[in-house]
C-alpha cells in the first residue's frame, strides 16, 4: 500500500518569481548602459562586463519562463508537471557561463597583442552605475538563493557581475591615472575567472539533481533509522530519495511491518508520512507496507 502528497504545492522558484521579475528589469537598463559606455569608452572590461550582464537577463529570463513551466498542473504523461524545468534552466546557465568566459579570453588575447585606446573615466562611471544596480539586485534575490537553485543560478550571475564591475572600476583608475590600456585586458581576464568556478558550482548541482541523487542535506541511514523507530515497524529496504527541483524532495521505501499491525495501515502510513515530513522536509513520499517475508518474492534487490 502507498500514499502520497499533492505534487501541486508551490515551488521555491515560483514564490520568487516577482524578485526574478524585478532584478530582470535592472539588468536590462544595465546591460544597455553597459554597451553604450563600452563603445564611447572602447574598453574591453566594460563591454566584457556588459556582456556577461546580457547573459544575467537572459539567465533571469529563463529562469522566469522556467518557473512558469514548473507551475503548469501535472499530467498523466508528466505527473510531477514541468518543475524539473526550472533545474534544466539553471544547467543552461552554467553553460551558457561558459561560453562567456571563452569569449572573453579570446578577446583579451588579441588585445594583449594589439593594445587599444580606452578611457578610464569612461569606464569608472559606466561601472559604478552597474555595480549600484548589481548591490541592489543582490539584496533582492538573497533570500530567494536559499531556497531555489535556479533563483541562486541568478543569485550568482549578478554577484559574479557586481564583482566584475568592482575590477572593471579598478581598472579603469588605472588606465586614468597611468595611461596603460593593458589594464583593461587584465581585468577582462579577471572577470572571467571569477565567472568559471561559479558556473561550475551551478553546473555540479543541477547535475546532481537530474542524476537524482539524494539530496545533499539527507542521509539516508538516518532516514532508516528513524522509520525503524516505528514500533511496528520491522525493517525498511529499496529507500529512494530524489529532487524533482529545488525545494521539492521525493522519497519511497518498502517498509516491512508486523503482521498483527498491518490491520491498521490507515494510521500507520499517517505516522510515517508525518516522521519524514516532520524530520525530513519531505512532502511527497511512497511507502509500500508489506509483512515479513515478502521482500523474498520481490524481483529487483535494493538498499
Amino acid at each position: 500500500m502507498g500514499a502520497g502528497h499533492d505534487h501541486g504545492h508551490v515551488t521555491a522558484g515560483t514564490a520568487n518569481r516577482g524578485r526574478l521579475a524585478i532584478v530582470l528589469g535592472m539588468m536590462l537598463t544595465v546591460a544597455v548602459v553597459q554597451v553604450i559606455g563600452a563603445a564611447y569608452s572602447g574598453s574591453l572590461a566594460l563591454l566584457a562586463d556588459a556582456g556577461h550582464t546580457v547573459t544575467d537577463s537572459f539567465g533571469i529570463a529563463l529562469a522566469l519562463f522556467a518557473v512558469w513551466i514548473a507551475g503548469k498542473a501535472a499530467t498523466d504523461r508528466r505527473t510531477f508537471g514541468y518543475q524539473r524545468a526550472e533545474i534544466l534552466a539553471a544547467a543552461v546557465n552554467a553553460i551558457v557561463l561558459f561560453v562567456l568566459c571563452g569569449f572573453i579570453a579570446y578577446e583579451a588575447v588579441n588585445r594583449l597583442q594589439e593594445p587599444a585606446d580606452v578611457s578610464g573615466p569612461g569606464m569608472m562611471l559606466v561601472a559604478a552605475f552597474g555595480l549600484t544596480f548589481n548591490i541592489i539586485a543582490l539584496f533582492v534575490l538573497r533570500s530567494g538563493a536559499k531556497e531555489s537553485l535556479n533563483v541562486k543560478g541568478a543569485y550568482l550571475e549578478v554577484m559574479g557581475d557586481a564583482l566584475a564591475s568592482i575590477g572593471v572600476i579598478a581598472g579603469g583608475a588605472i588606465v586614468w591615472l597611468t595611461g596603460w590600456s593593458q589594464a583593461d585586458t587584465l581585468v577582462s581576464l579577471l572577470i572571467a575567472a571569477i565567472i568559471v568556478p561559479r558556473a561550475w558550482n551551478l553546473l555540479r548541482e543541477a547535475v546532481h539533481v537530474l542524476l537524482e541523487a539524494t539530496p545533499k542535506d539527507m542521509d539516508l541511514a538516518e532516514v532508516r533509522d528513524h522509520l525503524l523507530r516505528h514500533p511496528a515497524v520491522v525493517d525498511v529496504h529499496d529507500l529512494h530519495a530524489w529532487t524533482i527541483t529545488s525545494g521539492v524532495p521525493v522519497m519511497s521505501a518498502h517498509v516491512v511491518v508486523r503482521e498483527e499491525d498491518l490491520a491498521d495501515t490507515g494510521l500507520m502510513l499517517d505516522q510515517l508520512h508525518a516522521c519524514l515530513s516532520g524530520h525530513f522536509d519531505v512532502e511527497h513520499s511512497t511507502l509500500q507496507l508489506e509483512p515479513p517475508g515478502h521482500f523474498d518474492h520481490e524481483g529487483a534487490r535494493h538498499l
